[in-house]
């Protein structure tokens, strides 16, 4: 599945921008995505709840490859809204399907190994499927169909194994005020997060095709973010353990805005230096998000982890819908260089934003902060991928007082919603 989804994440826009539409229509097709995707994490837990886990997962695979032909079947620009939402609706349910087999298995001894092998294939998997993207013509239709067979053969480990269905997934709920009111610097920073993640997946493809780059150079450019990504969350994790989080935001905003600058100055050519300069970015590209999480959960209780950071998934899809609105129209405004005016912008915003809260209110002592965990790089994360997160270890702790009992609150807590 993940090789499916990497694959399609550099092909969509790269083949509506062949077909010569504007930067503004391609962002809506993004806007679309994110849209469906983010509703997806709603309305996944009703239909398993419904038919169960195999029906459902066999429906969206089957849909999934089916919006990836419609792609090259009906090339418009409002069919592919259309589609792409599809796609992103029926993606996300894919994603919770499989992390909620995952969670069932999973026990607190474990849960380290399991989340850091699910980032190591889910990462492993999108890199292949950029790769894939040399292999053939965009203007073509070969390339959806090897992305939809990805897809359809997603389906055949799960259609046949005979291992019990889990427990329903869980169901995430907001409170915006609550989750405000708790920590304003994560809330505003997720949703500049998404807004800069929005625009990187959509229109990065596109700027390094502008660039000049190839299509083993947008793939290797793609890829060498998301490497970036997760090597720098270790030092910037380190750093925030130690210091106020919100530091260490405002310095990885600012070391955005000047990457951006210099990618905006340089205007580089040469496609050892766009993948340097975009290795760069991504050490910040990523990390924001989990700057957010932690910082968030530092003002949290222990058993609030589920509840605070499926509220910020939620804020940051919301911004995963502006950030290609954003760089769409930039772009047709300026060119490539709006791509990296848009983020430069976004990154100032967001690092100026946790300057001005670290003056509004003190840092909680290291002593009373939960520890920082690397956050997978991907293209996405469902409240199922949340569970998986070791931090979810405190809800036992908080859930089991005597230790008495030989049951897994944590997983008693994911399955019925967090209702325990």
């Amino acid at each position: 599945m993940m090789v499916g989804t990497g694959l399609g994440n550099v092909l969509v826009p790269l083949r509506a921008s062949a077909e010569g539409w504007s930067s503004t229509a391609i962002a809506w097709i993004g806007t679309a995505y994110a849209v469906a995707f983010t509703a997806g994490c709603i309305l996944t837990p009703l239909f398993v709840r419904r038919v169960g886990h195999i029906r459902v997962f066999a429906v969206l695979q089957t849909l999934l490859a089916a919006s990836l032909l419609l792609l090259a079947l009906v090339p418009h620009p409002v069919a592919w809204g259309f589609f792409r939402a599809l796609g992103g609706v029926t993606l996300v349910g894919g994603y919770m399907v499989i992390e909620s087999w995952l969670n069932e298995r999973v026990d607190n001894a474990s849960r380290g190994t399991v989340f850091a092998a699910y980032m190591i294939v889910s990462m492993s998997g999108v890199a292949v499927g950029q790769f894939i993207l040399p292999l053939g013509d965009i203007t073509k239709e070969t390339l959806f169909m090897v992305g939809a067979l990805a897809f359809g053969a997603a389906l055949l480990p799960v259609a046949l194994s005979v291992a019990p269905s889990p427990q329903p997934l869980t169901q995430v709920t907001i409170n915006a005020g609550a989750l405000f009111r708790k920590s304003p610097a994560a809330v505003v920073g997720s949703f500049l997060a998404g807004v800069i993640f929005g625009n990187w997946s959509y229109f990065g493809p596109l700027y390094g095709k502008a660039a000049g780059l190839t299509e083993t150079g947008i793939a290797t450019m793609m890829t060498a973010a998301m490497v970036g990504g997760v090597v720098f969350q270790v030092p910037f994790g380190w750093l925030s353990d130690r210091i106020d989080r919100r530091y260490v935001m405002a310095l990885a905003g600012a070391i955005g805005a000047a990457i951006s600058a210099c990618m905006v100055m340089v205007a580089p050519t040469d496609p050892f230096a766009i993948v340097t300069g975009v290795f760069a970015l991504g050490s910040v590209l990523f990390t924001i998000y989990a700057l957010n999480v932690a910082h968030a959960n530092d003002q949290a209780s222990a058993d609030e982890f589920l509840q605070v950071s499926g509220g910020l998934l939620i804020v940051y899809g919301i911004g995963n819908m502006v950030g290609p609105q954003l760089g769409g129209r930039l772009m047709d405004e300026m060119g490539p260089d709006g791509f990296f005016v848009a983020m430069g912008g976004v990154y100032a915003l967001y690092g100026l934003y946790a300057l001005w809260r670290s003056m509004r209110s003190p840092a909680l002592p290291p002593a009373e902060r939960s520890d920082f965990r690397i956050m997978p790089a991907l293209p996405a994360q469902t409240p199922e991928s949340l569970a998986l997160d070791a931090r979810t270890t405190d809800v036992a702790l908080t859930a089991v007082s005597d230790g008495a009992t030989g049951t897994d609150p944590v997983r008693e807590h994911a399955a019925t919603g967090g209702r325990t």
